[in-house]
């Protein structure tokens, strides 16, 4: 369907059928080689044997050459956080490349002024984007945009929320609860991520297909996010945190196995002792286990301790056959998780502004962090949700995951028997479980499950096979082509 100059990594994601270009193969044959415009593009390669269009984009390297760094912008209602060419430099480099160039969509800076713009070819229909779309994604996921909007105010609360986790265990508990309450009201109002559903990377993704399908002038096939006839997907997660939850395993165990779910429970090593005859038994009936850090302190994703505990959880996951890992507090570091040698992490929220680390992946999808795969959390933590939301039922889960299901995501939970020792969370839990009892649609699975699916996704591709697009490799059998629309619009089965 395309030709491309390098990896893209929106078609790679989707897993939307392209062919690497030969270099000496040029994106426009009458440019310069060393044009900035001359490696970083698509080519649409129409089945009727029509005109070819392309898509072009401002590479992350030439932007760095020219001096250009990141910066908050807005497409349509599109956040960005990424280095922006400028409408003066891209109208330069336009004029040597063919055809008859203009604006078409404007992208405004943070005060709402004109930044620069996405270019259309009036002639044969080429776009040119002035941003890296890889580098407008991965800002998402690994929460680069941090760095892009910090300021002072940002940086003192932050530092006042490292203090208090800091000195949380010389706080008694009721004040700890007294304290996070008042935070939670201003922690709320957060405008990026907004809580509890941000949309700005999937309204990316789907402007993304919107330029893809006025190239190409046919439908966009990908790979859909889940097997077989599921349209979203449902993972239930436990993190026991001290020796009490342990002990209290088969409060929320019981109440899984009542209603035929199956669930993971991320267990502390050296913050209390973990039978081996628990962890087997719980394997036996069919739940998971994974590594929960190695003390419970916060510290294990800090760089300056990751060599040092590494070991330790190495020795953790190999006793207890565990593939996942979840940080403790959900602390996390972009470039750390990869390194602590899980198959897949489940530290990342979508969007959660009350965590020690606020802000958020902001997808409901999983995704790729190098070798890792990243499954995001997805729905309130229980403790927050009854503690310091002071939440009496189950009705903010079951609107999330209302909105997940519409959305075609992923509902993943956090709950944790330490928290679930009273009757109405437990209840709240349940009701919750029993309101996607009769969903057909929802895929019900371990998070080592939903990992080893997506890499299976991951590693396999669409061909046009007697005028039909069908997926070839390990995901054939279970997989399920899509289609984006030809013209902006979120992308359809």
């Amino acid at each position: 369907m395309f030709d491309a100059t390098e990896p893209a990594l929106f078609l790679d994601y989707f897993r939307v059928p392209y062919r690497p270009l030969d270099g000496s193969v040029p994106l426009w044959p009458t440019l310069a080689a060393t044009h900035p415009l001359q490696d970083c593009g698509l080519i649409a390669k129409p089945i009727d044997g029509g005109p070819e269009r392309r898509l072009a984009w401002a590479r992350r390297g030439a932007l760095a050459a020219h001096g250009v760094k990141p910066c908050v912008s807005r497409l349509e209602s599109i956040p960005l956080f990424v280095a922006v060419l400028g409408d003066d430099v891209a109208s330069d480099w336009l004029n040597e490349a063919p055809g008859h160039w203009a604006p078409r969509f404007p992208l405004l800076d943070a005060r709402g002024q004109a930044l620069s713009s996405v270019w259309q070819d009036e002639i044969s229909g080429s776009f040119f984007l002035p941003f890296d779309p890889a580098e407008a994604i991965e800002a998402y996921w690994s929460e680069a945009y941090k760095m892009v909007t910090a300021s002072t105010t940002t940086r003192i609360r932050t530092r006042a929320s490292a203090a208090y986790y800091w000195l949380r265990p010389a706080i008694p508990r009721p004040v700890q609860i007294a304290l996070r309450r008042v935070a939670s009201r201003l922690q709320a109002r957060s405008s990026f991520p907004r809580w509890p559903l941000e949309t700005g990377l999937h309204d990316l993704y789907e402007f993304l297909f919107g330029l893809l399908g006025e190239v190409a002038e046919e439908p966009i096939p990908w790979i859909a996010p889940w097997p077989n006839a599921y349209s979203w997907a449902l993972v239930l997660t436990h993190d026991v945190e001290t020796a009490l939850g342990y002990e209290q395993l088969d409060l929320l165990r019981g109440v899984e196995i009542e209603r035929g779910r199956r669930s993971s429970w991320n267990f502390v090593p050296c913050r209390y002792d973990v039978d081996d005859e628990v962890v087997r038994r719980l394997t036996d009936e069919g739940f998971e286990v994974g590594v929960h850090g190695v003390y419970h302190d916060g510290r294990d994703v800090e760089p300056a301790f990751v060599a040092e505990r590494r070991p330790a959880m190495a020795a953790a996951a190999a006793r207890w056959g565990a593939s996942g890992f979840r940080a403790p507090a959900t602390r996390r570091v972009w470039h750390v998780m990869p390194t602590l040698g899980f198959d897949y992490d489940s530290s990342y929220p979508d969007t959660d502004p009350f965590e020690p680390d606020g802000g958020g992946c902001c997808t409901w999808l999983p995704f790729f962090n190098d070798g890792t795969v990243e499954l995001p959390i997805t729905l309130t933590q229980d403790h927050t949700l009854f503690q310091i939301l002071r939440q009496h039922d189950e009705s903010m889960w079951i609107r999330k995951a209302e909105e997940l299901r519409q959305r075609g995501g992923l509902a993943l939970l956090i709950t944790h028997p330490d928290y679930m020792l009273e009757a109405e969370p437990r209840e709240a839990y349940a009701h919750f479980l029993d309101a996607l009892a009769d969903d057909t649609t929802v895929w019900s699975a371990l998070p080592r499950e939903v990992s080893s699916w997506w890499r299976r996704r991951a590693a396999s591709r669409l061909e046009r096979i007697d005028g039909r697009w069908e997926i070839v490799g390990p995901a054939a059998g279970e997989g399920r082509v899509a289609f984006a629309p030809v013209y902006a619009g979120r992308p359809t089965s």
